[in-house]
């Protein structure tokens, strides 16, 4: 799976293209094929840990593992579920929001199947 990471506090510089294992769904996650995100100004003060004090939480000198990709935004297909998942189905072309959860800005992302997430609209012209 391909992302991109940041693995120090910095400017957008500190970015870098990475390869990594494809995320595996628990029984209560959905699996997304990440197709668009954002960047948004959340992202912009996680990666430079700015303001000081968030860094209570996303890590003191250099971001902890699971925040070191951004991406809080997205909308993509769901290419495999969990076990208990109910409420989507593989193909569902979805959009949401990961919360304090970011991950985003890679090819997938495991979601918990109550997180922010909603499926898309069919529209019709």
């Amino acid at each position: 799976m391909k992302a991109i990471v940041y693995e120090k506090y910095g400017a957008p510089d500190v970015l870098r293209f990475k390869e990594g294992e494809k995320p595996v769904p628990a029984d209560n996650e959905v699996l997304i094929k990440v197709y668009a995100t954002t960047a948004a100004a959340a992202e912009q003060m996680m990666r430079t840990g700015k303001p000081h004090w968030g860094r209570i939480i996303l890590g003191l000198r250099k971001p902890k593992k699971k925040y070191r990709i951004l991406g809080i935004d997205l909308a993509g297909d769901i290419e495999s579920t969990g076990k208990n998942v109910k409420r989507f189905k593989i193909g569902d072309q979805v959009f949401g929001f990961t919360g304090f959860r970011p991950g985003a800005c890679a090819e997938y992302i495991c979601l918990p199947e109550k997180s922010s997430l909603a499926v898309q609209p069919m529209l019709s012209w």
